[in-house]
């Protein structure tokens, strides 16, 4: 198949689960073309069978915004046009699926057939198109859509009960590959390679996100400081974003910068994972929660917040430990309590190793996008925007 996908292609879940999953589909052999403002951070530039296509957009006076939304919708009619695209897949539904049915519309006109399936990532449901004047637009763009699919029973039911949806959603999960998200198998090796972030006796926790509030990264260092009380530990913050700031001042009121790594954005988070020895997520908010699966292909049981679709990811006690939003004082405990148990924490690494592997490994779940992809263009995907 020749597939276009747009996705945002900055540090965030969504661009990456896209991103990843345009380079699973080349790897199988289809022939793969990202359709964005810029070319999404994940890519090399040097993947067989993908092409990147760039939305340009022109200031005017006229605008007070640049009309993306349009000029995306331009170029997916071109790019779809110029090599021959089976179909388009749009994750977020806010602005891409508006833009893909109006690319789909523009060469129904010229007689060509462009089918369109949205990826529903969570905060374009929740926060996005609950805001009262995207709310129509969005209802109207998900029913239109060719194929809808959701990373979570959560947000599924979330999109069909705010949005009064109708059509058919699929529930196709966020994925990791499991042959480049693993644990350092040679201890040795991995010991070298701890050693640049702490000392032998240091417990290393991480927290990897894009730092936006919903993440509650400043929760993070809160936790922290109570660890760092009773066990020696560093902390290693990988990401950025604009709760960044908020963090670095916290860490040096409580005077615990000095065990605190602050890594900004790394493309290579799979070689930074295996070294912790706990993933703190203590979001507000987390449809699916695809950091805390990339730690647990690599053998890291989260610290989480029982949120959203977290459970759905996370069995709590035993491939990590779920908490209410802002129970800082029992996420601290319950690291400590792993801290201290290293059987636990061992048991709970390779029960997280396993779940990983029989039921995220993209090996499995990309297979399931290709056979929607196919029930769409079949017109068997259930409702139909056409």
């Amino acid at each position: 198949m020749r597939i276009g996908i747009t996705c945002y292609p900055t540090y965030g879940g969504s661009g990456v689960v896209a991103t990843e999953l345009g380079i699973e589909l080349a790897a199988l052999g289809h022939e793969v073309h990202f359709i964005s403002y810029s070319q999404p951070f994940r890519l090399s530039g040097r993947d067989e069978g993908i092409y990147y296509h760039e939305v340009p957009v022109s200031s005017y006076p006229l605008f007070e915004f640049p009309p993306y939304d349009l000029a995306l919708a331009s170029r997916m009619a071109e790019v779809a046009e110029f090599n021959e695209l089976d179909l388009l897949h749009v994750h977020y539904a806010i602005p891409h699926s508006v833009s893909a049915l109006l690319a789909r519309q523009m060469l129904a006109a010229k007689g060509r057939r462009l089918p369109f399936v949205t990826t529903l990532h969570g905060t374009d449901i929740t926060l996005v198109g609950l805001d009262r004047s995207y709310l129509p637009i969005t209802r109207y763009a998900i029913q239109e859509s060719d194929g809808v699919t959701s990373i979570s029973n959560y947000l599924k039911e979330k999109t069909v009960e705010d949005f009064g949806v109708t059509r058919g959603i699929e529930v196709v999960t966020n994925f990791v590959n499991c042959d480049v998200y693993t644990p350092i198998a040679d201890e040795s090796r991995r010991s070298v390679a701890r050693s640049r972030l702490a000392r032998p006796e240091e417990a290393i926790l991480m927290h990897l996100s894009n730092f936006r509030p919903v993440k509650r990264v400043v929760d993070v260092v809160r936790i922290f400081a109570q660890v760092v009380r009773q066990v020696p530990a560093q902390l290693v913050l990988v990401g950025d974003g604009p709760d960044r700031s908020a963090a670095e001042w916290l860490a040096h009121d409580l005077g615990i910068h000095s065990k605190i790594h602050f890594m900004g954005k790394q493309e290579r988070v799979n070689e930074l994972l295996p070294l912790a020895d706990i993933l703190l997520m203590p979001s507000e908010l987390e449809s699916f929660g695809l950091a805390a699966l990339e730690a647990m292909a690599c053998k890291v049981p989260s610290v989480a917040t029982r949120v959203g679709g977290v459970p759905e990811l996370i069995d709590d006690g035993e491939t990590g430990l779920l908490y209410p939003v802002g129970d800082i004082d029992g996420m601290a405990l319950g690291t400590l309590s792993l801290l201290k148990d290293r059987d636990r924490l061992a048991a709970m690494r390779d029960a997280g190793r396993k779940t990983a592997q029989k039921r995220f490994c993209s090996s499995l779940v990309v297979p399931q996008y290709v056979r929607y992809y196919e029930a769409v263009l079949s017109g068997q995907s259930g409702d139909s925007g056409q």
